[in-house]
C-alpha cells in the first residue's frame, strides 16, 4: 500500500512507520522538522496547519492513518486545535486528494466527553470522521505502552523506587504499541471493513485493576512495590505540584487528573475487533518485562 500517515514522529506513529516499512509498504510521514532520512518513507516537512504539505501528504496514497494528536495542552483551546481542527484538515485533505479509506487514532477518553478537555476533544474528532462521506475506521486504544513510551515510563520509574502511586481503585486496559499498529496497518488495507469504531486492548478479560497493573509493573522492574491508592483530590493535589514544578513539561496536569480518577477505562469487548480482522499477540506481563527491560539498556530506568 500507499499510505500517508501522521505523527510518524510521536511514539505510535513511529512503531508504525517501522511495521508498514517492514510489511513493504510505501510511506509518506509528516514531519515538523527534518528527519533522517529512511528507505521506503518520504518525509514530508510540515504540519497539519500546513494545506500545501497535507496535499503533498496524500498525494497517490491508498490510505491515511491519522495518529497525530495532543495528549496535554494547557487549555481547551489547545485541545481543539490538535486533535479537533488538525483531524478536520486531514479530513479535508483526504477529501480532496481522492484517498477514500481513512483510519484514525482516538482515544477511550472519548467515551467520557464531560470528564476531560482532552475526552471531549477526542470524542468531538470522532463525529467529525463519522461524518465525512469517507470509508474510515477508527480505533480508541486504552493505555499504550512499549519501548519509547515517555508517558507510561513514569510508572516504571515509581515501580523502581518501591512505591506506587495508584489512581482510586478502578480498572484499565491496555496494549502493546506492537499490537496496536498491526490493527492500524489491518483497517488500512483495502478490503478492511468500513465505518467501524474497535475498542482494542491485549484481551485481558475485565481488564486490569489498578492494584494488579502496579504488581505487573513491579514484577517487571524486579520490585515488589508499595501500592497507594490515591483519592482523587489528592491526584489534583499532584498535579498542580507537577505543573508548578516542571510547568509545560508537567505530566500530570489537572485534567489528566480528571481522566485517570474515572474507576471505568476498560476496552469494551462488544467493540472488539473480529478474531479474524486481528487478534492481540503480546501478553502483557512479558510485554511489560521486556519494555522494562528496553529501558534499561538505555539507561531510562
Amino acid at each position: 500500500m500507499k499510505l500517508a500517515i501522521t505523527g510518524g514522529t510521536g511514539f505510535v506513529g513511529g512503531h508504525l512507520i517501522d511495521a508498514a516499512a517492514l510489511a513493504g509498504n510505501e510511506i509518506k510521514a509528516l514531519a515538523r522538522r527534518e528527519q533522517p532520512p529512511r528507505e521506503q518513507v518520504e518525509w514530508v516537512r510540515g504540519d497539519l496547519d500546513d494545506r500545501g504539505a497535507l496535499e503533498r501528504l496524500v498525494a497517490d496514497a491508498n490510505a491515511v492513518i491519522h495518529v497525530a494528536g495532543v495528549i496535554n495542552a494547557p487549555d481547551a483551546a489547545g485541545f481543539e486545535h490538535g486533535n479537533v481542527t488538525g483531524t478536520l484538515a486531514m479530513l479535508a485533505a483526504a477529501t480532496a486528494g481522492g484517498v477514500r479509506r481513512f483510519v484514525h487514532v482516538s482515544s477511550l477518553a472519548a467515551r467520557e466527553p464531560k470528564l476531560s478537555l482532552y475526552g471531549a476533544s477526542k470524542a468531538k474528532a470522532e463525529d467529525l470522521v463519522r461524518g465525512s462521506g469517507l470509508d474510515w475506521a477508527m480505533v480508541r486504544p486504552p493505555a499504550v505502552y512499549g519501548p519509547g513510551d515517555t508517558e507510561t515510563l513514569e510508572l516504571f520509574k515509581m515501580a523502581k523506587l518501591g512505591l506506587m502511586i495508584m489512581p482510586p481503585r478502578g480498572r484499565l486496559s491496555l496494549i502493546h504499541v506492537a499490537d496496536l499498529v498491526r490493527l492500524l496497518l489491518k483497517l488500512a488495507e483495502p478490503n478492511a471493513p468500513s465505518n467501524i469504531l474497535i475498542e482494542a486492548d491485549d484481551g485481558q478479560p475485565g481488564g486490569w485493576s489498578h492494584r494488579e497493573f502496579a504488581r505487573a509493573l513491579g514484577t517487571a522492574v524486579g520490585k515488589k512495590p508499595a501500592i497507594v491508592s490515591a483519592p482523587a483530590f489528592l491526584l489534583r493535589i499532584a498535579a498542580r505540584a507537577d505543573q508548578l514544578l516542571r510547568r509545560g513539561k508537567a505530566k500530570l496536569t489537572l485534567d489528566r487528573a480528571a481522566y485517570f480518577s474515572h474507576d471505568d477505562w476498560v476496552a469494551n469487548p462488544k467493540l472488539g475487533a473480529s478474531p479474524e480482522l486481528w487478534r492481540p499477540w503480546v501478553p502483557t506481563a512479558q510485554g511489560l518485562i521486556e519494555t522494562a527491560s528496553w529501558y534499561r539498556e538505555r539507561g531510562w530506568v
